[in-house]
């Protein structure tokens, strides 16, 4: 089974830099669900941050954003290089733009060139970039990228590790008696064109564009699995457990799995 694991700059970053412990518990649990029999595309945020580490100039036009982007994008690898020869596997970068998208002809090439890299026992770590693509660094978000990479590249499902957990039926934020709603098969008109709210300086998204995505994938016959990043229990229980114990679970047809 074919796996999109897209992790966010909240989950990455602590504080103004990497966030290294939470990031080996990412890998860890790669390697986990590669023993279980996963194939794993991981789709990462964090370049910015990583950049930002090394030079810490203001972070809101586009120009100083490409700059920290091209800085943070090789640090970011480095560190997920080391940690992946931790279970002695080896990681890839592959950088995409948006008009990959556009044309079946540059689709078939980049899903070729992750289907080479999983074949040979290689973690793809896909990344938006950055540098040259300024509507995604103005507008988009890692989120609605890694879930045209679910679709286009085949895999069953993508799962989101951020910091929300799961879809509440309100704001947990501004209501106590908020709950999850686990199982989700329809988004409404509403929830997809409310702002976004993203929730840190690093990030882009927030849980909009989360529902775009699932949206988009639901579609396309595909689920999506929302967990928490700082927390991995529950993604762990549902993927390798087959227990749904936390998160939230869009399903085309609504069954629990």
């Amino acid at each position: 089974m074919r796996l999109v694991i897209k992790v966010g700059s909240h989950v990455l970053t602590e504080n103004g830099t990497i966030a290294k412990e939470r990031m080996l518990s990412l890998v860890t649990l790669i390697a986990d669900l590669r023993k279980a029999g996963y194939e794993v595309v991981l789709v990462s945020s964090g370049a910015v941050a990583a950049g930002y580490t090394q030079l810490p100039i203001e972070r809101s036009s586009v120009a100083n954003r490409q700059a920290l982007a091209a800085i943070g994008q090789p640090l970011l690898m480095k560190m997920y290089q080391e940690k992946f020869a931790r279970f002695s596997l080896l990681c890839s970068q592959v950088l995409l733009s948006a008009d990959v998208f556009d044309s079946r002809r540059k689709t078939a090439h980049a899903k070729e060139a992750v289907e080479t890299l999983l074949s040979n026992n290689v973690v793809p770590i896909i990344n938006e970039n950055d540098t040259v693509s300024i509507d995604e660094l103005v507008f988009g978000d890692n989120d609605r990228l890694s879930a045209h990479v679910a679709h286009y590249f085949d895999a069953k499902m993508l799962v989101i590790l951020s910091d929300i957990d799961a879809l509440y039926d309100k704001d947990p934020n501004c209501y106590s008696d908020a709950v999850v709603r686990p199982v989700v098969s329809e988004i409404s008109e509403a929830e997809l064109c409310a702002e976004h709210t993203p929730n840190n300086e690093f990030a882009t998204g927030g849980i909009v564009t989360k529902l775009q995505s699932a949206d988009f994938l639901m579609q396309h016959g595909r689920e999506m699995f929302l967990a928490s990043g700082f927390d991995l229990d529950d993604v762990r229980a549902f993927l390798l457990e087959k227990e749904h114990r936390g998160g939230t679970l869009f399903t085309p047809n609504s069954e629990k799995r």
